[in-house]
C-alpha cells in the first residue's frame, strides 16, 4: 500500500475517503462508469477503480489472477476491500481503443478466436462459480466498451462480467429486506454513479426510501 501512498485502513475506510484522499494526492479524475469511479495515478502508469458496490468486479479480479501471464488481461497491482462492500482496485493504464478495432475483438471474442481460448476457458469457470454462489449475478458480458489498448500496445480485455443490475435494484424497490439478506456487503448500493446520472430526484428519492424501510 506505500507505494500507492495508501491508507493502512483500507477496510474500515469508505469509497468517499479513499477517493479524495487520492485526489488530494495528484491523482486525476478520469472516468465515470456505471459503477465506479477511475482516477489516473500523476505518473500515468496506473488508475484506482474506486467503486461503491459492483459484486461481478471480483470476479474479474479474480480471473485476472487465476491468468496473470495472459496478454489480454490488465495487471492489477492492487485490490482492496473497503467499508460495506466498497473496493478499490489499482490497475495498469489502460487506453481507448480506436473503436472499429474494439467492435473486432469483441466479434471474435463472440465468434471464438482461438486467440482467446485460455483467457475464456478460465472466464467461463469464473462465471460458473459466481453464478452458483451471487445472487443477480448476469454472466460474462463482453462488448466493444470493454476493451482497450495497454501502454506496451497490447488489447486488453477488462470487466467481462457483470451483475443483472435492472432485478437487483428492482429488488430493492418490492423488498429491499432480500437484498439485505442475500447481499450483505451492500451498504453502499445507492451511490454508483449509473443512479447519480440517469435517476430523476424522483426515482433517488424513492429508492432511498425503499433502502432505508428494508433496514431491520
Amino acid at each position: 500500500m506505500a507505494a500507492f501512498d495508501l491508507p493502512s485502513d483500507l477496510a474500515v475506510r469508505t469509497h468517499r475517503e479513499v477517493a479524495a484522499h487520492l485526489v488530494l494526492r495528484g491523482w486525476i479524475p478520469g472516468g465515470v462508469g456505471d459503477w465506479a469511479l477511475a482516477l489516473r495515478s500523476p505518473d500515468g502508469t496506473s488508475v484506482a477503480r474506486v467503486c461503491p458496490f459492483d459484486p461481478a468486479y471480483a470476479a474479474f479480479v479474480e480471473l485476472c489472477r487465476r491468468c496473470p501471464d495472459s496478454p489480454y488481461l490488465p495487471r492489477v497491482l492492487l485490490h482492496a476491500d473497503l467499508d460495506g462492500g466498497a473496493t478499490l482496485t489499482v490497475l495498469e493504464f489502460l487506453a481507448p481503443l480506436d473503436p472499429a478495432q474494439a467492435a473486432d475483438v469483441a466479434r471474435r471474442w463472440a465468434d471464438g478466436d482461438p486467440a482467446f481460448q485460455d483467457v475464456r476457458q478460465a472466464a467461463l469457470a469464473v462465471d460458473a462459480e459466481w453464478r452458483a454462489s451471487t445472487p443477480w449475478w448476469d454472466g460474462i458480458d463482453l462488448n466493444a466498451g470493454n476493451v482497450r489498448r495497454g501502454l506496451d500496445g497490447r488489447t486488453v480485455l477488462i470487466d467481462v462480467f457483470c451483475m443483472d443490475g435492472e432485478s437487483l435494484y428492482g429488488q430493492v424497490m418490492k423488498d429491499a429486506s432480500v437484498v439485505r439478506e442475500r447481499l450483505p456487503r451492500s451498504r453502499h448500493l445507492l451511490e454508483i454513479p449509473y443512479i447519480a446520472r440517469e435517476s430523476a430526484p424522483e426515482e433517488i428519492r424513492a429508492l432511498r426510501e425503499a433502502w432505508e424501510a428494508g433496514r431491520p
